[in-house]
């Protein structure tokens, strides 16, 4: 396993991250157990989840994820020793008011919840889900720095912020000498590379490391029309997406048979060779899915082959203001 820093920490964690949004609603809680202990016996310390993870569907119930991380921790054997843990808040965890978003209240108030129900002492990367509009920044940072004072968050990320969030965000924690940022979940894969304009150049240039979140697309990545042709149904609602970038996936896949690689490993390896991403999460539903991810890690994507990718996946045409601008 390889290992690097997110962001201008001093942190190590590896450079794939377990996503555990599957874990209860699509993975009974002995299998997320067992995926999670194969993890670390793959080197994988970096695990994701949320607050809100654990309903999907109708299935399960809000803080059932991290419920279910809680007792596989409560097991021993120094598993959450091993663990670099992000979890995130922001979404309600109820009907009443201050029960989401970024009131220094519910900064509180969710952090001491997530802890119950994960059974720990501390989050490593307290992460905000969701920019909050409604609330300033002082308000932000004066939460997080009673948090970590206390010895409850070690570290404080974000997730699906603009680039002018993060600019935000840095310049008011610079003002309270708070580290502030040390990464940021996003949205980014070769179908998805808006955040090339604006987010990434803004977290290079505050030292924020980049975690992509849905890597493959919503499987669109993972070699969709092969599956297709061996008979098996694209997820529900999936289909007109399929059709409409059928060109591009056909190149894709081509590309990909070429290389004698499969679809999803090439989709994360290209990532892994943007120089602004931490770890790609992945989001497995068994030990299959989870011990194949680790061939990225093995893929070196040539110059050649990048400007392949380019031409097939196109970006938004660099960072702004050339990308619209010239």
């Amino acid at each position: 396993m390889e290992y690097t820093h997110p962001g201008r920490s001093g942190l190590s964690v590896s450079r794939l991250c377990l996503g555990t949004m599957n874990f209860g609603p699509h993975a009974s809680e002995d299998d997320s157990q067992v995926i999670m202990d194969r993890a670390l016996d793959l080197g994988i310390n970096f695990f994701d989840t949320a607050n809100r993870y654990g309903l999907r569907e109708g299935r399960g119930h809000l803080g059932l994820t991290e419920e279910i991380i809680g007792r596989w921790w409560a097991q021993g054997g120094g598993r959450r020793e091993k663990v670099v843990l992000a979890t995130k808040l922001y979404g309600a965890m109820g009907d009443w008011p201050n029960e989401g978003k970024l009131s220094a209240l519910n900064i509180r108030r969710a952090c001491e919840a997530s802890l119950r129900r994960l059974q720990t002492d501390h989050i490593d990367i307290y992460q905000m889900h969701h920019v909050d509009r409604e609330t300033p920044w002082e308000e932000i940072w004066q939460g997080m720095e009673q948090l970590q004072r206390e010895g409850k968050i070690l570290y404080v990320g974000s997730s699906n912020f603009a680039g002018w969030h993060i600019a935000k965000a840095q310049e008011a924690a610079q003002r309270r000498n708070f580290m502030g940022l040390i990464t940021e979940q996003c949205k980014y894969s070769l179908n998805e590379r808006t955040a090339e304009m604006e987010l990434l150049p803004a977290c290079e240039d505050y030292g924020v490391g980049t975690i992509p979140w849905s890597p493959l697309a919503g499987g669109l990545l993972g070699g969709v029309l092969r599956k297709i042709e061996e008979g098996r149904r694209a997820a529900a609602g999936m289909q007109a997406r399929i059709d409409a970038l059928r060109p591009q996936l056909e190149r894709y896949e081509s590309f990909c048979a070429e290389a004698g690689e499969a679809p999803a490993d090439v989709a994360l390896a290209w990532l892994l060779a943007q120089p602004a991403v931490t770890a790609p999460i992945i989001g497995p539903r068994n030990l299959e899915q989870l011990e194949g991810s680790l061939r990225a890690l093995e893929i070196q994507l040539d110059a050649e082959q990048l400007a392949a990718l380019d031409a097939i996946w196109p970006g938004p045409g660099g960072p702004a203001p050339e990308a619209w601008a010239w």
